[in-house]
């Protein structure tokens, strides 16, 4: 082999190395992906998100601290899936604002509870007493449906899962029901004699679901509407990264998180 020959063989080499070299080195980017949640306690999505690191993910969690901006953050491309709603939720946002945004994955069941400082059971809750419940559209009906549930009020069987204050049919106690925003419910338990309260909300301001609520939501019967979900835009829920994600949080790990920051109280459904 001439010098030359063999100079252009090394020189070929050398370029094929970078390009391998080049190429690996693209493949083992990392992929940023902002997950838009509720709350200030999300110890399970902590943990996901170091596992995530592994496979070249950096799961961003970004805070917020009502039902509707995560929704219009994900619309808008500012993050790129949130998890913090229920199915009803959603599909009520989708309808009021236009929208697709789509579940791609279960991840628990929150049992919404009343929740007093005056009273120890539903049955102590006094005649003209004052409650409190979230105002958005699916956990309004839905916590109408639990003071139902509980004995202390009938709601119109027509208004369905959606039902409104004006939708309570009897009233025996002569209740105050007033609709706040889900994310006030547990600073008014001061101020009345029982609030509805979610489990991410009761988590994060100090109570115990399973230990505090004077009453809880029942697991059983048509539960499907009340599982919250990750949600991503319907032209993404087959990103790679996504079902990476998914994987990473559908595990007994994740389970065992959930269970103790909630006391048993949420539970995962996948």
């Amino acid at each position: 082999m001439s010098i030359k020959k063999w100079y252009l063989t090394v020189i070929s080499f050398i370029a094929l190395f970078i390009l391998v070299a080049c190429g690996r080195a693209s493949s083992g980017e990392t992929e940023t992906i902002k997950l838009g949640l509720v709350g200030e306690e999300n110890e399970e999505w902590e943990y996901v998100s170091e596992q995530l690191k592994d496979d070249g993910i950096n799961l961003e969690l970004v805070f917020f601290s009502d039902y509707v901006t995560p929704n219009t953050a994900l619309a808008n491309g500012d993050i790129d899936l949130n998890a913090f709603q229920t199915v009803i939720f959603l599909e009520s946002y989708n309808d009021d604002f236009g929208e697709e945004l789509t579940p791609i994955a279960q991840t628990t069941l929150n049992p919404l509870g009343i929740y007093s400082d005056k009273v120890t059971t539903v049955d102590d809750i006094p005649e003209g007493g004052t409650t409190t419940i979230p105002n958005d559209p699916s956990n309004e009906g839905r916590a109408l449906l639990l003071l139902e549930f509980a004995g202390l009020i009938e709601v119109d069987d027509d208004a369905g899962l959606h039902a409104v204050i004006d939708d309570v049919t009897d009233n025996p106690l002569n209740l105050e029901l007033i609709a706040v925003e889900s994310n006030q419910t547990a600073r008014t338990i001061q101020d009345v004699d029982a609030t509805i309260i979610n489990v991410g909300m009761a988590t994060d301001a100090g109570f115990s679901p399973a230990d505090d609520a004077i009453f809880l939501e029942s697991t059983e019967g048509n539960t499907e509407p009340y599982i919250n979900a990750i949600v991503a835009r319907l032209d993404e829920t087959e990103h790679e990264a996504f079902q990476k994600i998914v994987e990473a949080y559908q595990t007994d790990e994740v389970k065992e998180k959930i269970s103790k920051r909630t006391n048993n109280a949420s539970i995962p459904v996948w």
